[in-house]
């Protein structure tokens, strides 16, 4: 079937996401590119990563930072050729690393032949490859539907005399996977890069693809939540009738005949949908992004959506956690992350800056690869890398951030209100370009960066992390190389402890010979908690603490420092 009939310890990898366009420019126009990637190659093998998820290299006229497709099988000019692509290739592959392409095939860019055909008429061959309706009596829109980056997820097409569905961006316009050309044209561009020797996908909003058509093919009004026409519509369109259809014909013609890991990014998703995905035999996927955990420092149903903030309480992210742990051993896969190119940095929003900034770096870490499941660490954060603070709106160049400080400053925000939401979650907090070092533009490029620099990278990059034993980037190292080393953290059964401590976070790992106890005090207070009972420990061996002195902890409580974190075994 995919990645595991072939190699059954995918389960031991630990993924590392590249952003192209922040991660390395060889050729200094500011840009990262491919010949970037592969010069770095050697870091990512020191860290020891096995796979790398490089988000989107496709032609695209960057709406959406590459999440805009207009060809599939061109690499983005920007980034450089396919002759670099396969020498990259060839170098991962040559270093033991795996490579999963991110597959966008929700939706295509308004630039890819396939709409710019489907727009021009009804009878056009193309028109159904994308999703149509016409508009009420009035001429309005067909629903009052809200797209995730603002406005109508609705656009007129003079040509037709049509509306079409857009859940993101005007220039993004979904595909209509009702239609079986539609699904033969994915199914043949993911065989295309397959047969090139890419080892799976990750697939970007895939619970998407199928929408709630009614009996007559009409899609259904979003509740009114909210004063005005338009409102919230993503839950419309995550987890649709057909969804699982649409995957499982995915596996049975295209991943079942290679060697491939996947993984699902699906908003929404529950427990039960993530058990039905990922099932090792009834399933389609290898394992999903799910974001239960990312939205419980935002405050729901707000008028704001993910803008609105507050702080998260730690009793809340352990049982989500748990939950989602005890459902999918033995019958799915979990990812672990806590961030990538769509969340701020996890050390900013969940750790602390300033003087514990790497100590409650390596405590987040600690907890969340501990965890049964997939780890994936985003560019950067194994250096502890913090949020990006730009005064200027004209700094940023995501579109999420710059539509929300469009419509929420005309809507009578304040301008400085707005800002501090930008500065906590905003998207651009982490694309700022990767630090390399402490010289001109931090080594990312010779030339301007598209980008600006986080300013604390003559402090915080990747060379003065190497050199310092103690750095994030070796506590990353360690906690992969433990993975390797120890079966139960693969196949452990989760046992969540200290529910209801708003400070210490904790959990075991109980195997058939040892058991591991990983504990993280998550506040910049110090903490104590009772040694758990009935765990099968007699000797307690320390394989990993963030502190140099970690035997005080042994007895009958645990006394942690501000973000003190371990993992012990117990045999």
């Amino acid at each position: 079937m995919y990645f595991a009939a072939e190699r059954a310890d995918w389960r031991n990898a630990v993924v590392y996401q590249i952003y192209p366009r922040s991660f390395c420019d060889s050729n200094g126009d500011g840009v990262g590119d491919l010949p970037g990637i592969t010069s770095r190659l050697d870091y990512l093998q020191a860290l020891g990563v096995q796979v790398v998820w490089l988000s989107p290299i496709y032609a695209s006229p960057n709406d959406d930072n590459g999440y805009d497709i207009s060809d599939y099988r061109q690499i983005m000019a920007e980034f450089g050729t396919m002759a670099d692509f396969d020498v990259m290739l060839a170098g991962m592959h040559a270093k033991g690393i795996r490579l999963m392409m991110d597959l966008v095939v929700n939706h295509t860019s308004d630039e890819h032949p396939w709409f710019v055909q489907a727009r021009s008429s009804r009878s056009n061959p193309f028109h159904d490859h994308y999703i149509w309706a016409d508009p009420l009596p009035d001429g309005s829109p067909p629903t009052n539907w809200e797209a995730a980056f603002q406005g109508s997820v609705w656009t007129w097409n003079e040509p037709t005399g049509e509306y079409y569905l857009h859940m993101f961006s005007v220039k993004q316009p979904d595909l209509n996977w009702e239609n079986p050309k539609v699904r033969q044209e994915v199914h043949a561009l993911m065989r295309f890069w397959l047969d090139k020797g890419v080892d799976g996908f990750r697939m970007d909003v895939i619970n998407m693809i199928s929408k709630p058509w009614d009996a007559q093919g009409r899609l259904p009004q979003a509740p009114v939540v909210r004063d005005g026409f338009l409102q919230p519509s993503f839950a419309m369109t995550c987890n649709g009738p057909r969804l699982n259809e649409f995957l499982r014909e995915m596996r049975s013609q295209v991943l079942d005949h290679y060697d491939t890991l996947t993984v699902g990014e699906a908003p929404l998703a529950t427990v039960q949908q993530g058990r039905d995905i990922t099932h090792p035999q009834t399933g389609s996927l290898n394992m999903l992004f799910q974001f239960e955990h990312m939205d419980l420092d935002s405050v729901g149903g707000h008028v704001n959506g993910k803008w609105a903030r507050k702080a998260l309480d730690w009793r809340d992210m352990k049982a989500c956690m748990a939950r989602w742990q005890e459902a999918l051993h033995d019958t799915g896969w979990n990812s672990l992350y806590f961030c990538n190119h769509d969340q701020p940095r996890s050390v900013s929003r969940f750790g602390a800056m300033g003087a514990l900034r790497e100590r409650s770096a390596k405590a987040l870490a600690t907890w969340l690869h501990g965890m049964q499941g997939t780890p994936y660490i985003y560019q950067g954060e194994e250096l502890g890398m913090g949020n990006v603070a730009f005064d200027r709106i004209e700094d940023y160049r995501d579109i999420e951030i710059l539509n929300y400080h469009r419509v929420a400053t005309a809507s009578g925000q304040s301008h400085a209100d707005v800002m501090a939401s930008i500065h906590s979650v905003g998207r651009d907090n982490a694309r700022t370009p990767m630090p390399w070092n402490s010289g001109p533009q931090a080594g990312f490029s010779t030339g301007q960066p598209w980008i600006g620099l986080n300013p604390d990278y003559p402090q915080v990059n990747a060379e003065a992390a190497q050199a310092d034993p103690n750095s994030v980037f070796h506590h990353y190292r360690q906690l992969i190389a433990l993975r390797q080393q120890w079966p139960v953290l693969r196949d452990g059964r989760f046992q969540l402890l200290w529910a209801e401590d708003p400070q210490v976070c904790g959990y075991a790992r109980l195997g058939a010979a040892q058991t591991l106890l990983v504990v993280s005090n998550m506040s910049g207070q110090s903490a104590t908690a009772p040694w758990p009972e009935g765990l099968p420990c007699t000797q307690v061996q320390c394989l990993l603490s963030n502190l140099d002195h970690a035997d005080h902890v042994w007895g009958r409580a645990l006394h942690l420092q501000p973000f003190e974190a371990l993992m012990l075994l117990c045999t």
